[in-house]
């Protein structure tokens, strides 16, 4: 039987290529594409932030004004529009909500209107599509900022048919944000009433907590990795949520996360002095030269060198790393990093170049092409998070020959397979205690398989280069939770 083609409604807060700060950035930019190109018809919606210019993108205003329909209020938008291939993007303008940078705070704290910013979008989202005749068969949400959504479709929706039959299925990037707002006095902008305002629905501590009101009210609930679904069952991984996702584990699909293999391919990548495949791997010579040289490093290809590419954070597990990193560095290898965050880890790991010149370099800050060198030249690369829901760098270091040394949580997990010692089979390293201990050994061992046993290290480089991290296989499960959301809203009357 033919596969059902579906009409998707992808509502998030950022996506490539337009804007992003992080994975949901990512996922919900490539997914929409991709969704597209597998036959659906789909529609992406965002904020117009300030971020996104619209000359370069050719936007043209598709609506003006849109109007707004809130709970106490009517609130009006200007839409643009543009098309990425198949994909047809639409962009709320708010100035006053959206004419902003960063996106979703002041560089320090949240901005206090951010739950009504993203109130107002959600509805927005739903308004727009009405007014354009788009009826959608599923209306897929990411994380907290568009998790009303689901809300909406259910109590609103019913004031006529448009969106009678819309399922709705929400995905979680990251548990750690959720929309937390201090009070109630969001509630009116909302249109939340006595009955949402319980602790199964909306209500926390005497404020609101808009992803957990998603959870009750979504026909589907993914997020990112296999493992990662299993880890927010529970705390700490649930961050106070697990209960709530407990009564709806029925409904929640863990699905692997794929990366972009146009951008992230190392025959492809025009960002490198040299290209290379895994038949050939003449270019990876050159690209760890060239990493060496530009991180001020002994240039010698003998020498494994390291890599780091994230963000400067205890989550990463970055901490571990500064805890261990004087011993790793007393040994024969070399290690970059490249990344912006914590300033005392900024401070730190900018410090060290200075202390261990020749043996370790860093750039505080983010280049991608020195982020696409670091995959590309590295014989290793280092994540050691904490919690890591998908993870995208570990599949980019496989892609490019570079073996990851990971600690086993989430996606992390999901994706790389432990080195098996006496046969060399595996992908990366793994370790699973969060301690600067198992950090340091977990490299100790990788620099062991270097230097005493190559044909192992060759064995897994080629494994690892082998592996299927398009978005295919991602696709067919958002395909097949897309139906679950579906058969679960026709049996919601």
């Amino acid at each position: 039987m033919a596969k059902k083609k579906l009409k998707i409604l992808m509502v998030a807060s950022e996506a490539v290529p337009f804007v992003k700060t992080g994975g949901l950035g990512d996922v919900a930019g490539t997914l929409a594409l991709e969704l597209s190109k597998a036959g659906h018809e789909v529609v992406l919606v965002l904020p117009r932030h300030y971020a996104i210019d619209p000359a370069r993108w050719d936007l043209k205003v598709r609506l003006s004004p849109l109007y707004v329909h809130m709970g106490n209020t009517t609130m009006f938008a200007q839409v643009f529009e543009t098309k990425l291939e198949k994909l047809t993007c639409y962009f709320v303008e708010y100035e006053d909500y959206f004419g902003r940078h960063p996106l979703y705070d002041d560089g320090l704290d949240g901005y206090k209107d951010n739950g009504a910013r993203f109130a107002f979008f959600s509805k927005a989202a739903l308004d727009l599509a009405q007014a354009v005749g788009f009826k959608p068969d599923v209306v897929h949400v990411n994380d907290w900022q568009s998790a009303l959504v689901p809300y909406l479709l259910k109590t609103w929706g019913f004031e006529g048919d448009f969106y009678k039959k819309t399922a709705s299925l929400l995905t979680i990037h990251n548990i750690g944000y959720q929309g937390i707002q201090p009070d109630l006095s969001l509630a009116p902008l909302i249109g939340l009433n006595w009955m949402q305002l319980r602790p199964e629905e909306f209500e926390s501590f005497g404020g609101l907590n808009l992803l957990k009101g998603g959870f009750f009210y979504s026909d589907h609930i993914t997020t990112v990795s296999p493992t990662y679904a299993l880890e927010i069952l529970g705390e700490p991984g649930g961050n106070g949520l697990s209960t709530y996702l407990e009564r709806r584990k029925s409904d929640l699909s863990g699905i692997m996360n794929g990366i972009d293999t146009d951008e992230w391919n190392p025959a492809l990548d025009k960002l490198l002095p040299a290209r290379f495949d895994a038949k050939n791997l003449a270019g990876k010579a050159v690209c760890k030269a060239e990493l060496q040289k530009a991180f001020g490093l002994e240039i010698d290809p003998k020498k494994p060198v390291f890599g780091l590419v994230g963000r400067l954070a205890d989550q990463k597990g970055l901490d571990l790393l500064q805890a261990c990193i004087h011993e790793l560095l007393s040994w024969d290898i070399q290690m970059v990093l490249l990344g912006t965050g914590n300033p005392s880890l900024e401070s730190f790991f900018g410090w060290l170049p200075g202390a261990y010149p020749g043996k370790f370099g860093s750039y505080i800050g983010f280049k991608p092409e020195l982020a696409h060198l670091i995959e590309a030249g590295s014989d290793f690369f280092i994540m050691p998070s904490r919690y890591e829901p998908c993870g995208l760098n570990q599949m980019y270091s496989m892609t490019y020959g570079t073996l990851p040394i990971v600690r086993g949580t989430g996606g992390l997990n999901d994706s790389v397979q432990n080195c098996e010692e006496a046969t060399g089979a595996g992908t990366g390293f793994v370790f699973w205690d969060i301690s600067a201990g198992a950090l340091k050994d977990t490299v100790g061992w990788a620099t062991y398989v270097w230097y005493n046993n190559p044909k192992h290290y060759k064995k897994m480089q080629a494994r690892a280069m082998a592996q299927d991290f398009s978005w295919k296989k991602a696709v067919k499960g958002y395909e097949e939770a897309y139906q679950k959301a579906i058969e679960r809203r026709a049996g919601w009357f």
